[in-house]
């Protein structure tokens, strides 16, 4: 190391959050965030500089490879890799992409079916009319310049945009700690809004509302919103927008609904292929076929069956379907600061038309500036014309006398009093100007560009006229481009009414929960031991139910699941895992089941016993933990559908878990309990308190040192009770018959006085007939 090196020693942290705010604000200027002067973002303009500068691809030009754009733009200004300019690149040339696209794409630039693009060797492309009203103006000094990423040329921090295209053509990205979601609007009344804002400054976002109804997708659809719920959104800069696709009814036989738009940044073909999968499971009864007869335009067709209603249809698809999903808005864009540069913030509508006006403002005066300077320069070389055309034999004279061009350009600057560039244009003018009728035409040039200049000085001396100019090319653009909305604002009429009963085929099921947590349902078996398990798993629970009716899971944590049988997969193999159905945490283990089916009810489910005054109304449930905590909790918050995370029943110690729960029969039910270093506990189920909410419940049995309840079952006689096995393999059943009856909570009695319970038979719970044991009576005299 030599004299001059220093090495500064810097905290590690410090040194990473120097780093990655260096590195965020890199992301968010200069890659993922649109600028809301031009709305695009660094990689657009780019692309669309590239292609307008560099290759020249004009509206009315040729096309060239997309390849050729790409490495253009990569070579010079974007060293971002080629992948993230070509997917730039077809989104601008997508129609379902870009409410209005700027880029003229020839070949496949992919499809509203999610089909990707093909590679750039194969594409062409070229520039859209449209596209010029960002970039006319670049060469009149309307805008400001900055060095590329080599150093070795300039490229425009922002294009000089005709029209408030942030919001005509809507942009996503995702920065560091940030994100944008601008929806797509019609230029049009995009443009009628601003020129609103130019009439009237202290226009509100509600007055600007009455211009622009809200966003406009390419692919159409119906936003559900009220007028309120879309002022709130432009308001903040934030909200979520409702989408849905449009249909009709096709009358005729068979009756037909077609669809004729669907939501913005939906796949198309995964959306036909969701709905034909409702159709194939019959889970969509009124529908028969699904068919895609797209071609220019959207058409989805769904057969129905003769007295099908297309409204239960449609009603169940928005549903089920992401015919109709939610649009997250963010109106986040960098806008100039004070010290220059460029800052984030969360606009509302009336500022982004605002920052645009303003700039478009000082755009058109640099552009009037420019121009000026151009008419003023022509003006000046013009007089040096007139001048000479006043006494054009005295100048050909000093000409013909001079011994070289310096000497005659002095000679004539120093007679006529002319400047530098006025004599330099007289000496390069060629003789046949000097003709009658070409002096005439310089003249009427002279007085033209005079009048031109006046003009243009007035409008730069007055804000009003300024203004003026901006609003009348403004017009003159929604002329040429504006159109009709695509999207339809607000609720249809008729109101789709969803009764997801009716949508439900109401049949018999065989629905099978294994100990390790499989579930399926079958509509048949022959024998039980013909029911599919995996090697090792056994039945735990089988129930004849009906699909629409619920099952509830109790588990291990404490926690309900519910579900409707219909949703439960049908199939004759092993079935699905629970864990595909509800949020189990690690280690969570179903350890009851209860049917809601009401051939299920058990006998003395509503006996009045059950309860004491204020106690929740039964049915009830009943679980016991492995530390002898016994909760009787009433069933009703679990009868109904709940999300994949359930529903709490219990709140547990950090070490302890449920081991079983069933449900209440009724008051002369007993429970019975075993744990793990023999001791037996019996008493009426009407000794259990029942709680008013999830809880930890009462004590049921009480424990002595390390030991754990192994065995619970509710009885209904005296002979009922669970069965566990002793390390020595002699099975001892807990009875009241056997072990007489215990208080609530006690200590209860030593059915073992040497060695401990190894496990708990467990028979699977039963709640369907065995064909085969039918078959048996049907075959044994004496059972018949």
């Amino acid at each position: 190391m030599t004299t001059t090196d220093v090495v500064e020693r810097v905290p590690l942290h410090d040194a990473l959050n120097d780093r990655y705010l260096t590195y965020a604000l890199s992301v968010i200027k200069t890659r993922a965030l649109p600028d809301v002067r031009d709305g695009l973002k660094p990689v657009q303009r780019r692309i669309l500089y590239g292609m307008h500068r560099d290759l020249r691809l004009r509206p009315d030009g040729r096309y060239t490879k997309c390849a050729a754009v790409v490495g253009e733009v990569m070579k010079r200004y974007h060293p971002h890799g080629d992948g993230a300019i070509y997917d730039a690149l077809v989104r601008l040339a997508q129609d379902f992409s870009l409410r209005n696209p700027l880029v003229d794409g020839q070949g496949n630039f992919g499809s509203l079916d999610g089909d990707p693009p093909a590679a750039m060797r194969y594409t062409e492309c070229k520039l859209r009319p449209l596209a010029n009203e960002l970039l006319d103006e670049i060469g009149s000094d309307t805008i400001d310049w900055r060095r590329t990423y080599d150093g070795q040329q300039d490229e425009p921090e922002v294009l000089p945009a005709q029209f408030p295209s942030l919001l005509a053509m809507g942009c996503e990205g995702i920065a560091v700690g940030m994100a944008t979601r601008v929806p797509p609007h019609n230029l049009g009344e995009c443009i009628d809004a601003a020129v609103a804002l130019i009439d009237d400054p202290n226009q509100t976002v509600a007055d600007l509302l009455g211009h622009i109804k809200g966003p406009d997708f390419p692919t159409g659809g119906r936003i559900l919103a009220k007028k309120e719920d879309l002022r709130k959104v432009y308001e903040t800069g934030r909200g979520t927008l409702r989408v849905r696709a449009t249909w009709e009814i096709e009358r005729g036989r068979p009756k037909k609904v077609i669809i004729t738009s669907i939501p913005y940044g939906q796949n198309k073909a995964k959306l036909v292929e969701a709905i034909g999968e409702q159709v194939r499971t019959k889970k969509l009864p009124q529908v028969v076929d699904v068919r895609d007869e797209s071609t220019e335009v959207v058409r989805i067709v769904l057969e129905l069956k003769t007295d099908a209603s297309p409204e239960a249809a449609m009603a169940y698809l928005f549903k089920r379907t992401n015919l109709e999903t939610t649009w997250p808005v963010n109106m986040t864009a960098l806008i100039p600061s004070e010290d220059g540069g460029l800052r984030p913030e969360q606009l509302d509508l009336q500022q982004i038309l605002r920052h645009f006006l303003d700039f478009r403002f000082e755009t058109v005066k640099r552009r009037f500036t420019y121009e000026l300077k151009k008419l003023q320069a022509r003006i000046h070389i013009l007089e040096g014309f007139e001048v000479l055309f006043g006494d054009l034999d005295t100048a050909i004279t000093l000409i013909r006398n001079s011994d070289s061009k310096r000497d005659a350009a002095d000679r004539l600057m120093e007679h006529f009093k002319l400047s530098e560039e006025q004599v330099e244009a007289i000496l390069q003018l060629p003789l046949y100007r000097l003709a009658k009728l070409e002096v005439k035409e310089i003249q009427a040039e002279l007085k033209e560009k005079r009048k031109e200049a006046t003009k243009k000085e007035r409008i730069l001396k007055s804000k009003k006229k300024l203004w003026a100019e901006v609003r009348k090319e403004l017009v003159e653009i929604r002329r040429i481009y504006g159109d009709d909305r695509k999207t339809v604002i607000g609720f249809p009429r008729k109101r789709l009414q969803f009764d997801e009963d009716a949508y439900i085929i109401k049949e018999d099921s065989y629905v099978v929960i294994t100990r390790d947590g499989r579930i399926k349902r079958q509509s048949s078996f022959t024998t039980l031991d013909k029911i599919r398990v995996r090697d090792g798993d056994e039945i735990g629970w089988l129930y004849l139910a009906n699909t629409a009716t619920t099952l509830t899971f109790f588990t291990t944590h404490g926690s309900a699941y519910v579900v409707r049988v219909d949703t439960i997969p049908s199939t004759m193999g092993y079935g699905d895992p629970l864990s595909a159905m509800f949020s189990l945490a690690d280690g969570e283990r179903i350890v009851g089941v209860v049917s809601h089916d009401p051939r299920h009810r058990l006998e003395g489910q509503d006996d009045a016993k059950l309860v004491a005054e204020d106690d929740p109304p039964p049915p009830h449930g009943i679980a016991v933990t492995q530390q002898g905590r016994v909760l009787r909790f009433a069933m009703g918050p679990h009868l109904e559908v709940s999300t994949k995370a359930g529903r709490r029943f219990a709140r547990l110690n950090d070490d302890d878990r449920v081991i079983s729960a069933e449900m209440v029969g009724g008051a002369k039910q007993r429970v019975c309990l075993a744990t793990r270093r023999g001791r037996v506990a019996v008493y009426p189920v009407v000794e259990v308190p029942v709680l008013k909410a999830a809880g930890k419940g009462s004590s049921g049995i009480k424990l002595i040192g390390e030991d754990e309840v192994i065995a619970f079952m509710l009885a209904s006689s005296a002979t009922e009770g669970p069965t566990v096995l002793t390390r020595q393999g002699r099975e001892v059943r807990v009875t009241e018959r056997d072990q007489g009856l215990h208080a609530h909570g006690s200590r209860g009695r030593v059915i073992l006085k040497r060695g401990s319970m190894r496990d708990w038979s467990q028979p699977p719970v039963l709640a369907a007939h065995d064909p085969s044991a039918e078959d048996e009576a049907d075959d044994d005299p004496e059972v018949a």
